[in-house]
């Protein structure tokens, strides 16, 4: 890791380092119960990654799968997971996630979204492609979290979302989820969703100099101490294992509330 890594951020009260976990590409249970297991820790910590084959990630309160997402999964087409955070359906694959864990985030939830996304911004303007916060009241009703551009959303500048975030507060910490839509998979997208993907402009740099460009960003802009690359270890591995049927989602998944209550960290209120 280069050095724009090594500092999270000016001006950060003294407190435990920023974990900075190593990127990654897991299957899509691994990623939701390792950026759960995160918050629990109550430590800040920020990670990039990238999943093993295509997945359909639902928000937290989204109730409703629709019959076909079950075909697709059940014909080995990708994997359904359940997200700790808010928001709507978001297909995974083509895409770069972000988990930022924020112990001592702002309460008010816009504020805390547009600190949050600083580095983002900064980074796509340097690419040539600023992005700008969306508009449209968050809802459930389309399904697809890339169908509609909220407040907590970054879009181009011909309305296209780029950038679509969720959250989950628990006393007081924030886990804020990501993804940024590189190769958009159009067969799939269309299949699942019933309309055609969004026409996004490709980027003018590779995926691991975006990513060495996020990072630089993230160093400068977040509002986290200083950072401390850390992979996970064996033991912490072992226990999060634990947790992954609870972010699995099959054919007879038991409500998200009744699930996630069962985990050890007890009840979420997730937002997006």
């Amino acid at each position: 890791m280069d050095d724009a890594s090594a500092s999270l951020n000016i001006g950060a009260t003294p407190q435990q380092p920023t974990r900075l976990l190593p990127t990654c590409s897991l299957g899509g249970a691994w990623q939701m119960a390792i950026d759960h297991w995160l918050l629990a820790q109550a430590r800040p910590a920020l990670r990039l990654y990238r999943w093993q084959r295509p997945t359909l990630s639902l928000g937290f309160h989204q109730r409703r799968v629709p019959d076909h997402w079950r075909a697709l999964a059940a014909a080995g087409r990708l994997d359904l997971v359940r997200r700790p955070s808010g928001g709507q359906a978001v297909l995974h694959g083509g895409d770069l996630t972000y988990a930022l864990v924020w112990p001592d985030a702002p309460a008010d939830r816009r504020q805390a979204y547009r600190q949050a996304c600083r580095w983002l911004q900064q980074t796509f303007k340097l690419l040539g492609q600023p992005l700008q916060f969306g508009s449209a009241a968050a809802s459930l009703a389309q399904g697809n979290c890339f169908a509609s551009s909220t407040a907590a959303d970054l879009v181009q500048a011909d309305g296209l979302k780029r950038i679509g975030s969720a959250q989950l507060w628990r006393g007081g910490r924030l886990l804020q989820h990501g993804s940024i839509q590189l190769a958009v998979e159009r067969e799939l997208w269309r299949e699942l969703f019933g309309s055609p993907a969004p026409q996004l402009a490709p980027l003018p740099v590779s995926g691991a100099e975006l990513e060495r460009q996020l990072l630089d960003s993230a160093a400068r802009l977040l509002p986290l101490p200083p950072a401390r690359k850390q992979a996970l270890r064996a033991e912490e591995l072992a226990t999060i294992a634990g947790e992954l049927h609870r972010y699995r989602l099959g054919a007879s998944e038991s409500s998200p509330e009744a699930s996630m209550a069962r985990t050890t960290w007890g009840s979420a209120s997730p937002r997006g």
